[in-house]
């Protein structure tokens, strides 16, 4: 969840050092720090806070050297306090690291270095390493002998960066379990948890596989296995993401702008090969038994695809969130995995592919950055294409896997010869004509949520309910409320609230609605009689709207008239602004939200 950056070439590295960690920040924000190489020895600068705190109060840019590594911390092991902040010295201050991950023997390390005379700065895991690079360097042993013995002590997950004054000219990293990449750019190299480190200088990059370390300096790289020293061939791939992606474009917050990059995100996703599309389904069809995996986000993603594929393909494919896939999924041989993931290294879900995989299970993904390690390891990838995500509140991402599930469910039922059942709703042409609905109704639909955000941001507790396939969309909805405004919200059916939840119902607690289009006459009038369940209690209501008729709701969002396909995806984009806007109005920090993290790759 932490972000690694390191950088060695010619000249100051820590300016670059401190732009390419502003955009790693999505990863974690509770401290940051970096340490850099130069005549005298490593010099590090460190605190709490976000970057450009940091950076402005400890002169990071000011660092002397042209070697370097930094680190944005998600604090796992350790409070948040300047100690515990990366990159951590060895004793004789001739190690420094950085590392993201969580090494699992570290209280049995840090005993015996203590009985060997090492004294900790920190309660980190983190600085254990420090202490076992100095203890395993000696006169004769170079500094990749003793990176090597050193990691091969380590349990656990890890992405790792290391410099030392023993050897100036190399950066050493390594990868077991945790995201870590290069970045191939001319005199210059770049180690990141992502390739948003590097895009600013370079779209060449080297994929670090688990098991791997390199030794990276300013003209060339080597990378080699941890367990045996074996050198390993890796191939520069070429990244189509530009830095564009990565910029606010106007706006005040990225979680904004990337609720407007919406109608492209979804021209992007029907861009998708059909091919690929086709190709899924088909697997879908040849296996007895399908699973959907997520987690957070991805996981009500993936509920949204049970309720597609079960409605209009007529095939049974349970979602499970992916922290408890290995309590549920048991795959085998007959089993097709489909794991949902914005980042492709979600510790879960990515444990929960590679526990398929080891029952022989097929082995499918959506994903959104290029090179993870779930577009590597899964059988079939369909890359979303959705572009740098920032914020840590995920929109945009989800937006696509939505329209990419819709249209494999489609195409699933043209292949069970339900072609005909589905054609009438012609939402193929919807999907296609959906870009330019947003886009008119984006602007208008963000000034009236803003007027209600305003009106009711004082509300301590929130429910937001549907039924059928608007349940996970409610879900989702109140993931986003609760994440950025920490304020208290909850998803649920609708039909759950006569089952104990209108015990919670009074006038200070808004209940929105999820409202489906009135040619839904069952769902809409289920709905509605959930609705005069909550009136009855004198329960503020607010209706998410795509129907003509009015007046029935104390509040309403009016939203364009679609169909019940497309309708749940109008329903998200509602809900995200509410989140957003009333999370403005709460004056929080929205691209930054207090004690999370983007790409969560820790247990």
């Amino acid at each position: 969840m932490c972000g690694i950056v390191g950088i060695i070439g010619e000249g100051e590295v820590a300016p670059l050092l401190v732009k390419c960690l502003s955009r790693l920040e999505y990863r974690g924000y509770d401290s940051c720090g970096l340490a850099t190489l130069n005549s005298v020895g490593i010099e590090i600068r460190k605190d709490i806070g976000p970057v450009e705190v940091v950076a402005s109060r400890q002169n990071l840019d000011l660092a002397h050297g042209s070697t370097g590594i930094a680190h944005t911390r998600w604090a796992t092991h350790g409070g948040v306090s300047r100690e515990n902040a990366h990159p951590h010295f060895s004793c004789d201050r001739s190690f420094a690291v950085v590392h993201n991950g969580i090494i699992s023997n570290h209280h049995i390390l840090r005993a015996q270095l203590e009985e060997l005379g090492h004294h900790f700065s920190s309660t980190t895991d983190t600085e254990v390493f420090s202490h076992l690079l100095e203890e395993e360097w000696r006169p004769g042993i170079s500094v990749e002998e003793s990176f090597v013995h050193a990691l091969r002590r380590l349990e656990g997950t890890f992405a790792i960066a290391m410099i030392s004054a023993h050897d100036p000219k190399r950066i050493f990293c390594a990868r077991e379990k945790s995201p870590l990449t290069l970045g191939i750019a001319a005199g210059a190299n770049i180690v990141g948890s992502d390739v948003n480190a590097f895009l600013s200088y370079t779209r060449q990059a080297v994929l670090l596989d688990d098991g791997e370390y390199a030794v990276v300096s300013k003209n060339d790289f080597r990378v080699k296995e941890i367990a045996t020293g074996k050198s390993r061939e890796k191939q520069i791939v070429q990244i189509e993401w530009n830095i564009e992606g990565s910029e606010k474009a106007g706006h005040a917050h990225y979680m904004e702008k990337e609720i407007w990059e919406q109608p492209e995100v979804i021209r992007r996703a029907m861009e998708v090969s059909q091919q690929e599309i086709v190709s899924l389904a088909r697997l879908i069809v040849e296996a007895p038994r399908k699973l959907l995996i997520g987690v957070g986000t991805t996981y009500y993603v993936a509920l949204f695809g049970q309720y597609l594929l079960a409605s209009l393909a007529g095939e049974f494919a349970p979602a499970l969130s992916s922290d408890e896939a290995a309590n549920l999924a048991l795959p085998d041989p007959d089993t097709l995995l489909l794991a949902i993931s914005q980042s492709g290294e979600t510790f879960d879900t990515l444990q929960g592919l590679r526990m398929a995989k080891a029952a022989g299970a097929r082995s499918a993904a959506i994903v959104n950055v290029p090179g993870s390690s779930m577009t590597r390891e899964a059988d079939l990838v369909i890359r979303q294409n959705s572009g740098p995500e920032i914020c840590v509140i995920s929109t945009k991402a989800a937006m696509a896997q939505m329209v990419l599930l819709t249209r494999l469910a489609i195409e699933l039922a043209y292949l069970k010869g339900r072609g005909r059942e589905i054609q009438a709703f012609k939402i193929i042409d919807e999907l296609d004509r959906l870009p330019e609905i947003f886009e008119t109704m984006l602007k208008d639909l963000q000034q009236r949520v803003r007027r209600l955000a305003l009106q009711y941001k004082d509300k301590r507790n929130w429910f937001f309910l549907g039924r059928g396939i608007y349940t996970p969309v409610a879900y989702e909805c109140a993931l986003k409320m609760k994440e950025v405004t920490y304020l208290h919200a909850e998803g649920m059916s609708a039909g759950f609230l006569k089952h104990g939840t209108l015990s919670l119902i009074d006038p200070e607690t808004p209940s929105i609605f999820l409202m489906p289009p009135m040619e839904e006459k069952a769902l809409y009038d289920l709905t509605m009689g959930s609705l005069e369940e909550v009136r009855a209690r004198s329960g503020p209501v607010i209706a998410f709207n795509p129907n003509e008729e009015r007046g029935k709701f104390d509040e309403e969002l009016s939203l364009p008239k679609v169909s019940p396909w497309v309708a749940p995806l109008l329903h998200l984009v509602a809900g995200q602004l509410m989140a957003y806007e009333t999370a403005v109005a709460l004056e929080r920090d929205v691209d930054r939200p207090r004690s999370l993290a983007k790409s969560v790759t820790v247990a």
